[in-house]
């Protein structure tokens, strides 16, 4: 392969004297043929056959040795302009086809490069991508394996005294109801784990759109109405009118059925959870308030990782993964969301969002 190799570079550079060699001499030949005329006819001399002998080796001299430059030239160009950057691309693609998808393509410098950093670029962009879906199906694979012990062996418990003959049917329904909603927490966790995954290994790009920001809380909080409903809980709501943003109203969604989930699962019956919307010039303010059980100050500084579960009395109605993705989703957005928290008083979420 390597022979073939050098074989096809000496036939090209033989080839490219040829063709410099021919053009030389032909411009060359052209330029004397007009030159000596014009010369003899000026003085009214012929030249001798020995004279034009001389002025013929001379010649070729010249044009061999100027074929021979250019070839050179043209050699060195080619290496620099063509052969170098093909093969740090042909590098590249080697090992990403290998599975390092780390490998990058360093930016092309010279003239006549500008074609090869566009395909560079899109290398690159692939190789990023690729190492996404990559770390996306090792995590899940580890994050699946890790969390899906505890309610896969609840499943399997309720399973086998499903399986006593004459269970009572009220025993029955108990253990039947333990197997589907440990079913429900493995769908849900594999859902929010992909979703995270994905939002934290892909180059999200958000499709902002300018829409009401008001109206979209508002239809957020309205899903829950059923919630709140049966667990007798106030709601206090103070929304300014008329706040806009740009953004991706898909992943702010995310955001606030997770911060309103949070609030009714740890709001007591009875209690208030309140939200609010204001504006400045240049963000929009959402806080969600709750008068729930709250958090300390040691707890408040892990909300936002994966599975994590400060209260684990609620730990059967979520997996963890919550605040982790509506951090993530803030982080995309470059807005800013803090909370504060006092044990026995309750919760205060707020988000800051860029406005249009």
């Amino acid at each position: 392969m390597r022979e073939d190799a050098q074989l096809r570079r000496m036939l090209r550079a033989a080839r490219n004297f040829v063709v410099f060699f021919a053009l030389v001499a032909f411009v060359i030949t052209c330029s004397l043929l007009l030159f000596t005329t014009t010369l003899q006819n000026s003085i009214g001399r012929a030249f001798t056959e020995a004279e034009i002998s001389a002025a013929a080796k001379a010649t070729m001299s010249n044009v061999v040795l100027i074929s021979l430059l250019f070839a050179l030239v043209d050699a060195l160009r080619r290496k620099r302009t063509v052969d170098r950057p093909v093969k740090c691309i042909t590098d590249a693609t080697a090992q990403i086809m290998q599975g390092d998808f780390s490998a990058r393509i360093p930016p092309i410098t010279g003239a006549g490069t500008e074609g090869f950093n566009q395909i560079a670029e899109s290398v690159n962009r692939m190789a990023e991508e690729l190492r996404g879906v990559e770390t996306l199906r090792t995590d899940f694979i580890a994050n699946v394996s890790h969390e899906m012990k505890t309610p896969l062996s609840v499943m399997q418990n309720y399973g086998t005294l499903l399986q006593q003959p004459n269970l009572e049917d009220e025993k029955r329904m108990e253990y039947a109801r333990a197997v589907t909603d440990g079913s429900r927490r493995l769908a849900d966790m594999m859902t929010n784990i992909l979703k995270l995954n994905r939002l934290e290994n892909q180059q999200i790009y958000p499709q902002s759109t300018e829409y009401d920001l008001g109206e979209q809380l508002c239809e957020c909080l309205l899903q829950y109405e059923n919630v709140w409903e049966q667990a007798q809980i106030e709601i206090e709501t103070e929304i300014e009118e008329d706040v806009r943003i740009r953004a991706d109203a898909e992943l702010l969604r995310l955001v606030w059925n997770n911060l309103f989930s949070n609030a009714f699962k740890f709001t007591e019956a009875g209690g208030t959870v309140s939200l609010s919307l204001s504006a400045t010039k240049t963000h929009a303010i959402v806080r969600v308030k709750d008068t729930g059980c709250g958090m300390s100050a040691e707890v408040g500084t892990h909300i936002f990782e994966k599975f994590y579960q400060g209260d684990r009395s609620h730990a059967t109605q979520g997996n963890g993964l919550g605040l982790a993705l509506v951090k993530r989703v803030v982080d995309i957005l470059q807005g800013e969301i803090s909370v504060e928290s006092a044990v026995g008083v309750g919760t205060t979420f707020t988000v800051k969002i860029r406005r249009v």
